[in-house]
């Protein structure tokens, strides 16, 4: 889309006139989180349907959204029987057109019906519409009259939608119009829906007094649009891509277009460039209104966009200089403008983060330098003007946007130092990258400093980590260790070693075993002391996994050397690694026992990062003994210490995947996904996004979402990583079989589990391969059942299957319900069935034990046990309603229509029953001859979508093609349907 600079220029008074002007051109065909708002406008018409008079003012800020949402409404309107008139206000000021939205609607009105509408007075409305003829000399009030009996007229056989855009821009007679009508006439069966903007209404526009006034007149209802939420602009990215955005690059977006949609689909554009700069068009746009202010007012504004977004009035006068009538003066042109707001506290704010970027970006270089020299300056000077806390930073930001590099090296240090003392880890290691960019262009930075290029180094790699940013923190360990001499400096030598391959570990190309077999040989000639104790603690669990034992002897020789010191923090840490390590040669009580020791020594000590990490492996355990309610409970404790000491992209990560699956066995599904939500938005680097990836794709399946498929590809993607964590490996397997499962894809799921039944650690991974081996049994169920090819191939996985569950251990109450569930699917029989029912009741977890309930009603179906056959579905359908598991209640309808469970006289049509309301909407459009592309905009969905849609009906319906699914649509009558 190309904007000319004199388009620009000719909307004088708003800075997103273009978006109204061409709605259809700039508005997205996408809508989110508008569901409420959609629905009020429903209820709305759903009262006027009644005879109650009702009037909708539909207000926000420009590019929110209004017409969009307005036109979803219109759509379902008109579908629904209402007929509808649209008038736009011309932005022609108080001297301006009068009626204008009125007679836009009334020549609407000829065009479909003809003059005949107004039964031969057209002379009458002439005023309105001068093409009907020389108006007569009635009075005003005559014609309000005769308007509103006509819309009376017209709604008495179908009710009337009369939409008015633009109200801010409406003369007095539009409004006088509009009072009328909706205060005198009160007309029953016309809903008017005004919309108008918010950000155009200062302090003396005549609509504030006319919105005020009709606040309290029964029937009308005010609604104003807010911006999206980060969780909307990610969907709203998501519609516009087609596929799940980046976290980071919903973050960026958001954080710059602050939830206008219009500006986020304008950024959105530009996302092959990463964001970075603002769009020509749309910068022209946030630039237009800052070209009609009065030369001194756009000094200041531009003074104003150098200090951010917020501002202080005292900060921003130490800068500005002059008199401070001049710069409330100033201030007052601005915040009549609409483009900075007073926030309440004091200070200012601009209305949009993108108009502040788009004024400082206009600055030319000199002045880009010089203002920014003197905010530097100026906090310097007076750190309170901002806050003694965020002062650092600022003034860190200013001296490098200046370009003076030994200032903002010093305080970029200054700014990191205070960084780190607030847990602010993310914002620290970006201060400290700039301190290393500027290491080599400043002259002896170290005596400036007082600390040595390694020393910085080791610093930035810890800081690094505590963020979340493992490849950077994997370069900068390098770069150390390059720099260092480990025979002079074995400790430090032997932490870097331990932290390179713990990140070789997470990043999945290393077991990190040299690296830490390296570090425990230098330590082994180290003195004592605490860092030594809890180094060897790191070594320990590092080496566990390559060599249990001598990770437990590791482990013990580290609680002995804390013990000697007498070192409470270094002994607790240790002891909670060797609880880890010893889980699977003592019983979880005691292990659990150990380590609720260690975070209770934790708690008293204060020490919130190895509380955490107590907290996450308690947890766990809990989760492992079945003690669900007690899991999440302990990951719901552990959350806050994790944000507090900054380690949410990593530590928090686990305890809020902790806190999802125990809430997940429980059946709180919705509860999880938040949790899960909440850990993708932290964007956890390498395979520590692996346990929320797992449990959201599979929840996705479970839930027949459509979103499943980019999270299962993302987690199994993994997979091709040389050196996964058994647990990892094993988790993905069973998801790659699930995934298959699900799609119907029974030669894919027999491939699979092929593949992971042939797993070396299955055996020895209990909690990981019970799961597995369900899934595995479950595709040679299917393959059973239905016609395969390869059926030696099938008995060779099913014996296969059956020797691996003799051998696995059965230490928990799942993995007992796994293991009856494994083998009802291999030999089943209402008995086993039975036993698989009553084991997940015991143990808890509410979808397997649907799925089970599902197994034994088809068991007990091919047995004649009719009553235990419609007992069983009944409860699973109850069970998989509850938790939204779509595919489950298809699976039972199916299940039922099979073996003759369906009551009779249920108005179904025979043919469609598994098909979903969505799919039935889409059948129907199929029907009308419209493509994929078609549907999807009339659904709004995206065509691949469309195309999935079409596919599982044909495939549901037993049908060669669309137009055979068409033939069916028209015999069974859908396309009468509403």
């Amino acid at each position: 889309m190309t904007v000319t600079h004199d388009a620009v220029l000719s909307y004088r008074h708003g800075m997103l006139d273009f978006v109204a002007a061409h709605p259809r051109t700039c508005s997205s065909a996408v809508m989110v989180g508008r569901e409420a708002d959609l629905a009020a406008l429903r209820d709305a018409l759903k009262a006027a349907r009644s005879g109650e008079p009702s009037a909708v003012l539909l207000g926000g800020e420009a590019g929110i959204g209004k017409t969009r949402l307005v036109e979803e409404f219109c759509r379902t309107a008109e579908s629904d029987g209402a007929q509808l008139l649209t008038g736009q206000c011309l932005e022609l000021g108080e001297e301006g057109l009068p009626y204008a939205p009125f007679a836009a609607a009334l020549r609407q009105l000829v065009h479909r019906d003809g003059p005949t509408v107004f039964e031969g007075r057209e002379a009458d409305f002439a005023r309105l519409l001068p093409e009907l003829g020389v108006p007569g000399a009635d009075r005003r009030g005559h014609l309000f009259e005769l308007v509103g009996t006509l819309f009376a007229r017209l709604a008495e056989t179908r009710p009337l939608v009369l939409i008015i855009e633009d109200l801010h821009w409406a003369d007095r007679s539009t409004r006088d119009l509009i009072a009328f009508l909706v205060r005198s006439a009160r007309l029953p069966r016309v809903l008017i829906v005004a919309t108008y903007r918010t950000d155009e209404l200062h302090r003396g526009h005549p609509l504030r007094p006319f919105l005020g006034e009709f606040e309290r007149v029964r029937g009308v209802r005010r609604l104003e649009l807010d911006r999206l939420d980060r969780d909307g602009t990610a969907r709203l990215l998501a519609e516009l891509a087609g596929a799940e955005p980046e976290p980071r690059t919903v973050d960026n977006i958001h954080a710059r277009a602050q939830g206008n949609p219009f500006f986020v689909e304008q950024l959105a554009a530009s996302a092959a460039q990463g964001c970075g700069d603002i769009p020509d068009t749309l910068r022209d746009l946030l630039l237009a209104r800052v070209d009609q202010l009065p030369e001194a007012a756009q000094r200041v504004l531009r003074i104003a966009a150098v200090g951010g977004t917020r501002f202080g009035h005292e900060l921003l006068s130490r800068v500005v200089g002059g008199s401070e009538a001049e710069l409330e003066s100033a201030l007052r042109a601005v915040v009549v403008a609409q483009l900075i707001v007073v926030d309440g506290t004091g200070g200012y704010e601009f209305r949009h983060a993108l108009v502040r970027e788009a004024v400082h970006d206009d600055l030319l270089p000199g002045e880009h330098a010089r203002l920014h020299a003197r905010y530097a300056q100026a906090l310097e000077a007076e750190p309170e003007l901002v806050g003694m806390g965020r002062a650092p930073a600022e003034i860190a930001h200013h001296w490098h946007a200046a370009h003076d590099h030994p200032r903002a090296l010093v305080s970029a240090k200054q700014a990191a130092d205070e960084a780190g003392r607030r847990f602010a880890y993310a914002e620290q290691a970006r201060l400290l990258d700039r301190v290393l960019e500027l290491w080599e262009q400043v002259g002896d930075p170290a005596h400036l400093l007082g600390e040595s290029h390694l020393d910085l180094l080791e610093e930035a790699a810890l800081v690094a980590i505590e963020a979340g940013e493992l490849m950077r923190a994997l370069k900068l360990t390098r770069a150390a260790l390059g720099d260092l001499d480990a025979a002079a400096e074995p400790v430090r030598a032997a932490r870097l070693l331990v932290r390179r391959g713990k990140l070789l570990h997470n990043a999945g190309t290393s077991d990190g075993a040299a690296e830490s077999r390296e570090a425990y040989r230098l330590l082994t000639a180290a003195p004592h002391s605490e860092e030594r104790a809890m180094l060897l603690a790191d070594v320990a669990y590092a080496l566990a996994p390559v060599d249990h034992d001598e990770g437990g002897r590791i482990a013990r020789e580290a609680m002995a050397a804390a013990g000697e010191l007498d070192d409470l923090t270094a002994e607790v840490s240790a002891t909670i690694i060797f609880g880890q390590l010893c889980a699977g040669s003592v019983s979880p009580e005691e292990g659990l026992a150990t380590m609720r020791t260690a975070a209770k020594q934790a708690r008293a000590t204060g020490h919130l990062p190895t509380l955490a990490r107590a907290l996450v492996n308690i947890s766990d355990t809990l989760f492992a003994l079945g003690r669900y309610e007690e899991s999440a409970a302990a990951a719901d404790e552990g959350m806050p210490y994790a944000d507090r000491v900054g380690v949410s992209r990593t530590m928090g990560v686990f305890l809020l995947a902790n806190h999802a699956e125990a809430l997940l066995a429980l059946g709180r599904w919705d509860e999880a996904d938040a949790r899960l939500a909440q850990a993708a938005r932290l964007d956890p680097p390498g395979t520590l996004a692996l346990p929320w990836l797992l449990l959201r794709a599979r929840l996705r399946l479970a839930r027949g979402h459509e979103g499943a498929e980019p999270l299962v590809t993302r987690a199994v993607g993994f997979l091709t990583r040389p050196f996964l964590h058994a647990d990892n490996r094993l988790s993905l397997l069973d998801l790659r079989i699930e995934d298959a499962l699900h799609a119907g894809d029974t030669t894919a799921a027999l491939t699979a589990a092929g593949s992971a039944v042939a797993e070396p650690a299955i055996v020895e991974r209990p909690r990981y391969s019970w799961p597995l081996l369900a899934s595995a049994a479950t595709a040679v169920e299917r393959a059973a059942a239905g016609d395969v090819i390869e059926r030696a191939g099938v008995d060779d996985l099913r014996e296969r299957i059956r020797a691996l569950a003799a051998a696995t251990p059965q230490r928990h109450g799942a993995d007992r319900a796994y293991a009856a569930q494994v083998a009802a699917l291999l030999d089943g029989g209402p008995q086993r069935w039975e036993a698989a029912v009553e084991a997940w009741r015991a143990d808890g977890r509410r979808h397997p034990l649907a799925v089970a309930l599902l197994g034994l009603a088809g068991a007990a179906a091919r047995a004649g046990d009719r009553a235990v056959a419609a007992a069983s579905v009944e409860e699973a359908v109850a069970v998989a309603a509850a938790l939204g598991a779509r595919p489950l209640c298809e699976a039972a309808d199916t299940l039922s229509r099979r073996i003759g469970l369906r009551a009779p006289g249920q108005p179904t049509p025979a043919g469609t029953e598994v098909l979903t309301s969505r799919e039935r909407e889409v059948l129907r459009l199929v029907a009308e001859g419209h493509s994929n592309g078609r549907i999807a905009e009339r659904l709004y969905i995206s065509p691949k979508t469309a195309s999935v849609h079409v596919s599982r009906i044909i495939a549901k319906l037993d049908v060669a093609n669309r137009v055979e699914a068409a033939a069916v649509a028209h015999r069974l009558g859908l396309l009468d349907e509403r």
